[in-house]
Formats: structure tokens, sequence, C-alpha cells
């Protein structure tokens, strides 16, 4: 799955794959399908992937988790890169985790979440997550390792000079990137709360594994701060 688009210009060096995880566009919090793309997250995600052209991306491969708004993300960032007649790799280590579930069990009671305003909720989901890694850590590091280890194995089928893209979410970027950093709970959390929805996370996969290039590029948003949104 590729398609030429012209060398990258930030690459470091063109024999080294570049991956760029791009956290999906805007779900729909608050309504029956959370895992849709809303009409902005729809926007959000073109924008992404025109910011990708911008950066002169060179031949790209695709991949996304199985999440419903990660692969209509994926879908619209191949279009906008000239691939809308491949179909991207999915694997489902790349998923998020249920961020509703982890706090209707923190609350006690199934759809404790129904209705709960954003801000509210991220105050919960900060507290679960400091629970699981630190009390259940063989659990969060089964999550964690299983989505450094998609994007490393995606990237290691990648060509030399080509790009690898990959739409996921900020619970697994979150954790990439702390176990790239070695991050504790709160490490995680604070990388987890930070991520902007189409944000683009730029990782090298060197002969030495991962390394973290840049975290939650969402510069091409600047230009209209309506753009920018956390869930």
């Amino acid at each position: 799955m590729n398609c030429w688009l012209g060398r990258s210009c930030c690459s470091p060096a063109p024999d080294v794959p570049i991956v760029h995880l791009v956290r999906h566009g805007q779900a729909s919090f608050g309504t029956d399908n959370y895992d849709a793309l809303s009409p902005l997250g729809i926007k959000q995600a073109h924008v992404a992937g025109r910011e990708l052209v911008r950066r002169g991306v060179a031949t790209a491969r695709l991949m996304s988790g199985s999440l419903q708004r990660q692969r209509h993300t994926v879908l619209v960032l191949a279009e906008e890169l000239g691939c809308a007649d491949v179909t991207p790799d999915v694997d489902a280590r790349v998923n998020e985790f249920d961020a509703h579930a982890l706090v209707d069990q923190r609350l006690g009671r199934v759809g404790a979440t129904d209705g709960m305003p954003s801000h509210e909720f991220q105050v919960h989901l900060d507290d679960e997550l400091r629970t699981w890694i630190q009390d259940r850590p063989e659990n969060w590091a089964q999550f964690a390792g299983g989505a450094v280890a998609a994007v490393a194995e995606f990237a290691a089928k990648v060509p030399s000079g080509e790009i690898a893209v990959v739409a996921t979410s900020a619970g697994v970027t979150a954790a990439i990137c702390g176990r790239l950093l070695d991050a504790g709970a709160d490490g995680v959390i604070a990388l987890n709360r930070v991520s902007t929805n189409a944000s683009i996370t730029t990782l090298l996969a060197g002969s030495r594994g991962l390394s973290l290039l840049t975290f939650n590029d969402h510069a091409h948003f600047a230009h209209d701060r309506s753009m920018l949104t956390y869930r």
C-alpha cells in the first residue's frame, strides 16, 4: 500500500523509516455513538492529511486501529495523500482503551458517564489511568507493549525512504511515548490529557527501535483555534 508524494523534507535520513502517528479527528462525545467522527473531526483529519502533504511526506504506507474513528481518519488521510484506492493495514493493538468503561468501573456502575461533562470525565479518567498503571502494571504493560510492537512491526515492513502513517488515539500515543521516554503514570496521564485531535506525533524507526522525534504537533490548526479539540 503505497503512493508517491515526493521525498520528505523533514526526514533525518532518507533510508530510515519515519512513522507519523495521527490521532483521530474529534469523535462524538456525549452521543449514542462516540466512535463516529463528528463533522469537525472529519474536517480535522483532512487538515492533518494536507499538513502531511505540505511537509513533503514521501511514499506512504498506511495503518490504523480497528475502531470506527481510527479507520475513518486513515481513509480521510489516504484521500488527501492521493492513496484513496488502497486499503490500509488494520491492527487492533493500536486501538484505544475503552475510556468510558474505565470511568464506569471507577464509579461502580455501567452508564455512569452518560451525560457527564467532558472536564468531569477527564478528572475521573486521569484517576483511573493512574490506578491502572500503578496497581495493574502487568496489564498496562500488555497494552503499551502491544502498541509499541504493532508500530515497530509495521515500520519494519516499510521500504527504505518511505513513510508510515498510523491513525490511532491519544491513549495509545501516550502509552507509546511514555514507554520511549520511560515516563511514569503521571507522565503518561499528562501526555494523554494534552493530546489534540488530528495531531501528529513523529517517530524514528531505527536499528535500535523506535525513538520519539516530535509529540502532539498541531501547528496546522494555528490559523483557527476552533479546530483545537481534545475529545
